[in-house]
């Protein structure tokens, strides 16, 4: 690869974690909105808040990438 690429600061960066997340984890008003699904992903901002609950991972990486934010896995 010939061209250049300019890598932002860490400090630049807004960075969210995607984890998975039981839906036996989640309050039972969640849970009941929730059809025949076990598993959900969890978006988080860096402080520890979710920002958003969806049904897969790629979605979570994508919802995130489309808000500007650079997806981080968390396990």
């Amino acid at each position: 690869m010939t061209t250049p690429f300019e890598f932002s600061n860490a400090k630049d960066a807004r960075i969210v974690y995607v984890r998975s997340v039981a839906l036996a984890d989640l309050p039972k008003e969640m849970q009941e909105q929730v059809s025949g699904m076990e598993q959900l992903y969890a978006v988080h901002a860096e402080n520890g808040e979710r920002l958003a609950i969806v049904a897969d991972r790629d979605l979570a990486f994508t919802l995130a990438r489309q808000n500007d934010f650079a997806p981080v896995t968390v396990h």
